[in-house]
């Protein structure tokens, strides 16, 4: 008779699989891994994986939607951590590109793929939606507090995307080591100049 598994044995399996499935993913992309070669890279059987998971783009976006909110995580804590309001922008920048090279496999496969999510996969959704909230957030202080004006979502926006060419450019090689960073703070600061009150 197989064992019966406790809420903990699930959970742990889950995680296990997802971090292997992570790096896999990561090493030869999601077209190129089969539900087989994760439950060798486990020592399992192949069937083994289907107790915990309905097929690879299951995983996938359990893998994605971990990565969203421990990115989340990582940006909330900043901006709660900041000691002034005007230092929430800075603090929330540099989490987001820490997190990039810290986790880079998580981060490719958070916004390099692209899943239907409708109705099959709700935690996916709420992850990205709560990654997203995060990059207006500390706009919405600072344009509360009058030291920014505008709407804090398209000027997220505008950091996000900042933000995420210069992580992206420098992974690909194309920016030297480092130069995400130093540049996300210099463009970080002529943005803050042209959007105070009066600019």
């Amino acid at each position: 008779m197989p064992r019966v598994l406790t809420e903990t044995d699930v959970a742990d399996f889950r995680e296990r699989l997802c971090a292997a499935a992570e790096r896999l993913f990561a090493e030869k992309g999601p077209d190129a891994v089969t539900m087989r070669q994760l439950a060798a890279e486990l020592g399992v059987s192949p069937m083994t994986p289907y107790r915990y998971f309905q097929d690879k783009d299951d995983i996938l976006a359990a893998v994605r939607t971990s990565g969203f909110n421990r990115f989340a995580e990582a940006l909330e804590q900043a901006r709660d951590g900041a000691a002034s309001v005007r230092g929430k922008g800075a603090a929330v920048g540099d989490a987001y590109v820490s997190f990039a090279f810290d986790n880079p496999h998580t981060y490719k496969l958070m916004f390099d793929l692209n899943q239907p999510l409708e109705g099959t996969c709700p935690e996916l959704v709420e992850a990205g939606r709560r990654a997203h909230d995060t990059m207006s957030a500390w706009v919405r202080d600072l344009v509360a507090a009058g030291e920014m004006a505008g709407d804090p979502e398209e000027i997220g926006t505008m950091f996000w995307a900042a933000t995420h060419g210069l992580v992206v450019l420098e992974m690909a090689g194309k920016l030297a080591p480092g130069a995400a960073r130093s540049l996300h703070d210099r463009i970080g600061t002529a943005l803050g100049k042209g959007l105070r009150p009066g600019a």
